[in-house]
């Protein structure tokens, strides 16, 4: 029984975790088999790589030559599919019982994997290789150094940071849940991502996202939701952006949440609903010059003062944050859209990954 008295699976009270949605939760979770050692004497990698992203063999000549100079057994190789993201392959490696999982690819291949390494206690190790690289940006690792990295992946120390979870709620009353390492967003970002050509990120990169965003820009429609955070009374509001997020450092020196932090067992909300087009143009200073580039310096944080909440950019922070939308709308994690929601419920779930870094990382 649940701590209300629920039946198991049934989430229906305040005391059961996806509080206040009823019915069936699909819960991602799962016991994994207790691992066993894949030698004896030394330690093991797997390696989840997207075959897209990286020089294959490349990395293999990197990878093995770094275990074997570290003292490391012959590393597992499993490759990412359109079925499957890194989640499978990931579990596989858990199964096995490896020392380390090294992911090679985009910001959808890291949220994959950390997903399935959620609460494993196994650590990560981040090659970046995509368009964003969100997360190792958010950690100011090194992005354009493969070889290093991969050397850091075996040699460096783990420093374990939060996961947001959601549960999102679709139109046909089905749920499913995820993690998201660096934010969860509905209104123009989702927008953004759903109008993005993917033939032309892989192409231009970001730059892809111009044309996305100007599209985005038109759509008139806002998110008229009633939400609740932690413990305070349920409200009502029309925004025109709501984000998530567990880092605030994005791609284009964008510091969308400055006072976001990977491990403080919080996640910052930010709540978004320009007037116009001068509100837009508000927008666009308040992030891309006074966050991105003053707050980023001691003397500019001084000199900006803190930050204050106005009609454009609402910022708050919390652990949990339920909302229910008028209607279906785009949701996004880490930059892939995830479809329609019609509500979710997020949470932070204080140091549940651990992310392998330089040793003599800040």
């Amino acid at each position: 029984m649940g701590k209300g008295g629920c039946q198991p699976g049934t989430i229906r009270c305040s005391e059961c975790p996806g509080y206040p949605y009823s019915g069936q939760m699909a819960d991602l979770d799962s016991t994994p088999a207790s691992p066993t050692s894949p030698t004896e004497t030394q330690q093991t990698a797997a390696v989840v790589y997207n075959p897209i992203k990286v020089d294959i063999d490349a990395l293999r000549a990197a990878v093995d030559s770094a275990a074997a100079d570290a003292g490391w057994g012959e590393s597992v190789w499993l490759e990412t599919s359109i079925d499957d993201v890194g989640q499978k392959v990931t579990r596989e490696a858990v199964d096995l019982g490896v020392d380390l999982v090294i992911t090679a690819g985009g910001d959808g291949t890291v949220r994959a994997v950390a997903e399935a390494l959620r609460g494993s206690g196994i650590p990560l190790a981040l090659l970046p290789s995509g368009t964003g690289n969100l997360l190792a940006r958010n950690l100011k690792l090194t992005l354009n150094d493969m070889p290093g990295s991969v050397i850091a992946a075996f040699e460096g120390v783990d420093r374990p940071i939060d996961l947001g979870v959601i549960d999102i709620e679709r139109e046909n009353r089905t749920r499913d849940r995820h993690v998201f390492v660096v934010l969860a967003g509905m209104g123009i970002d989702a927008k953004m991502i759903a109008n993005t050509d993917d033939d032309l990120k892989a192409k231009a990169g970001i730059a892809a996202y111009v044309s996305a965003i100007t599209k985005s820009l038109r759509d008139p429609h806002e998110l008229h939701m009633q939400f609740k955070l932690d413990d305070e009374p349920t409200k009502r509001a029309t925004v025109h952006t709501v984000m998530i997020g567990n880092c605030g450092s994005l791609p284009a020196n964008i510091l969308l949440m400055p006072n976001a932090v990977v491990d403080d067992g919080l996640f910052d909300l930010l709540l978004m609903r320009p007037g116009g087009l001068f509100g837009w143009i508000r927008v666009w200073v308040k992030v891309a010059w006074l966050n991105g580039i003053v707050r980023r310096t001691k003397a500019g944080r001084a000199l900006a003062g803190e930050h204050r909440n106005d009609g454009d950019l609402h910022y708050r922070t919390g652990t949990r944050f339920v909302a229910r939308l008028s209607r279906p709308e785009e949701i996004e994690l880490d930059g892939d859209g995830f479809g329609k929601a019609t509500a979710f419920n997020a949470w932070i779930e204080p140091g549940a990954l651990k992310v392998r870094v330089p040793a003599d990382a800040d």
